[in-house]
């Protein structure tokens, strides 16, 4: 219990300030977009629900306590529950669809149980791969998480597809991403910020020959730079670098021994990601991800969280001065 308590303490804090936040937030959008009480309530409890599963992959004692505690199909089953159980609690608002559910189970179990049944190996991960990919480029989540409200609700379907897939990759794949978290170390911020002051010459120069690029800033955005950013660093960078660049840029890199064809060859995959960018095919943003990503790979060689770093301020940045055009 002794050692369980620093490991759990951590998580606790993260768990109950962001509960207080993210209900702060939620109860004050709804208020302003006057959405009615019994529709925000539900849905501001399953987003804190996602919130609580989401964190638990970011925190390696608590994720691997629980999947210690359960028999591989156990876990896989928990796992299961845990991805449709958010669904289920914002159902409560209204909207409630049994084909959607049986949906949700039905991908949410086959990515809980794929290596319960395959082993780990190129098909199989190229498979799982493929699948995520799948699943975000179909936008599918669209479709499931209906709901009597015109807001994006179906984040809350990608944020657990980020926590579902991080989660079976470093449990029950046994994926090794050393520094896999959601704090970068000290190290970890000044390797992100070298490597996107190396980007954001290039990459500006690139968007502006493209024509892609047009100075906007924003003032009015300025007071909240530093939620886009968290928010940038926690979710699209934690999600995308996990997937681009601590998968499928490691796995070729262990596979083939040359880093440099493993850099080239998940960027050029990043880029290709981006193509449905607003309208597809969108060869101008594809590009200039590519070229990003690159960068992205190279602060990854100082560690996972390096990347998210140099991914997220350049989002960031990209977000608040300039305008895609």
């Amino acid at each position: 219990m002794s050692a369980v308590c620093p490991a759990v303490r951590p998580f606790g804090v993260a768990l109950l300030a962001g509960w207080v936040l993210l209900a702060a937030a939620g109860f004050g959008y709804a208020a302003r977009q006057q959405i009615p009480t019994a529709v925000a309530a539900p849905l501001i409890a399953a987003f804190l629900l996602e919130y609580g599963f989401y964190l638990i992959p970011g925190f390696p004692r608590v994720r691997e306590a629980v999947a210690d505690r359960f028999p591989v199909l156990g876990y896989a089953s928990l796992l299961t529950v845990s991805a449709v159980l958010p669904y289920c609690v914002a159902s409560l608002a209204g909207g409630f669809q049994p084909a959607a559910l049986v949906r949700l189970l039905i991908l949410t179990g086959v990515i809980s149980f794929w290596y319960v049944f395959r082993r780990p190996a190129l098909s199989s991960d190229l498979a799982m791969l493929l699948l995520l990919a799948a699943i975000v480029l179909s936008r599918i989540f669209k479709a499931i998480y209906v709901f009597p409200v015109d807001e994006r609700v179906e984040v809350l379907g990608q944020l657990m597809l980020i926590r579902l897939a991080a989660t079976v990759m470093l449990t029950i794949r046994e994926v090794d991403v050393p520094g896999f978290g959601f704090w970068p170390t000290r190290s970890e911020w000044l390797a992100g910020l070298r490597w996107c002051a190396w980007l954001l010459p290039a990459g500006l120069a690139a968007g502006f020959a493209l024509r892609l690029l047009e100075w906007a800033p924003h003032p009015a955005v300025l007071p909240l730079l530093p939620l886009q950013f968290f928010g940038a660093l926690w979710v699209v960078a934690y999600g995308e670098e996990f997937f681009f660049r601590a998968l499928l840029q490691q796995w070729i890199e262990d596979r083939t021994g040359r880093p440099w064809a493993a850099i080239a060859a998940a960027s050029l995959l990043f880029g290709a990601a981006h193509l449905p960018f607003r309208q597809f095919p969108n060869w101008k943003f594809a590009i200039m991800a590519a070229m990003a990503g690159v960068f992205y790979g190279l602060a990854y060689r100082s560690g996972f969280r390096a990347a998210m770093v140099a991914h997220a301020i350049t989002a960031t940045l990209l977000k608040t001065f300039f305008r895609m055009v």
